[in-house]
C-alpha cells in the first residue's frame, strides 16, 4: 500500500505539525476542569485517539501537549519519536515492527515534553495511532518556536533546526 492510498481510504487530513491524521475516537465521558487543575482551561474527554501518517520527506515538528500521548505502530516503516527533556537531553525511540533491530510497538510521551517524529532513514512512510489522556484538545497544543527552543537547548541547535518549521 502507498501512503496516498492510506490517506484517502482512512479519510485523513493535514495536521498542523506535519503529516496527516484522522480522529477515530473521543470518549463521551469528561474530566472536569476542577479535577484537571489550572493547566487546563476547561473540561476534557477522558481519552481521544487518532490515526497519524507521516512520509519520508516530511516530519512532525517539535511540539508539546498537556497530556500523555501513547503511540501505536500499525503499518509501514519505523517511526522515530524524538523528545527533549527539561535538561536538554535528546532521546530517540523507534516505533515499528522490526523488533530484532530495537523497534517497539508502542511508546508513551509524557505530558509537557517537547517531541516530534519522522520516518527512520531509508523508510517511506509510517502509519501509527496516537491515544491521548486526558483527551486531546488543540487548546493544549503548542508548536515549538525554533529560536526559543535553540535558546533553551543550545546543545541541540541542529536537530531543532531539522525538526521545526
Amino acid at each position: 500500500m502507498k501512503a496516498a492510498y492510506l490517506v484517502k481510504v482512512l479519510d485523513m487530513q493535514p495536521h498542523p505539525e506535519g503529516g496527516f491524521y484522522r480522529e477515530t475516537y473521543r470518549s463521551e465521558g469528561k474530566i472536569s476542569v476542577r479535577e484537571l487543575g489550572r493547566d487546563f482551561g476547561s473540561d476534557r474527554s477522558f481519552s481521544t485517539a487518532i490515526y497519524f501518517l507521516i512520509e519520508k520527506d516530511n516530519f512532525s515538528a517539535f511540539h508539546r501537549i498537556k497530556s500523555d500521548e501513547t503511540w501505536h505502530f500499525y503499518y509501514g516503516d519505523t517511526l522515530e519519536v524524538l523528545e527533549i527533556d527539561d535538561n536538554g537531553k535528546l532521546t530517540i525511540t523507534h516505533i515499528g515492527n522490526k523488533i530484532e533491530e530495537g523497534d517497539i510497538f508502542q511508546y508513551t510521551v509524557k505530558a509537557n515534553t517537547w517531541f516530534g517524529s519522522r520516518v527512520k532513514k531509508g523508510g517511506n512512510f509510517s502509519l501509527v495511532g496516537c491515544t491521548v489522556a486526558p483527551g486531546f484538545d488543540f487548546r493544549d497544543f503548542e508548536m515549538g518556536d525554533r529560536r526559543e527552543l535553540q535558546r533553551e537547548f543550545p546543545g541541540l541547535r541542529e536537530i531543532i533546526e531539522e525538526m521545526t518549521r
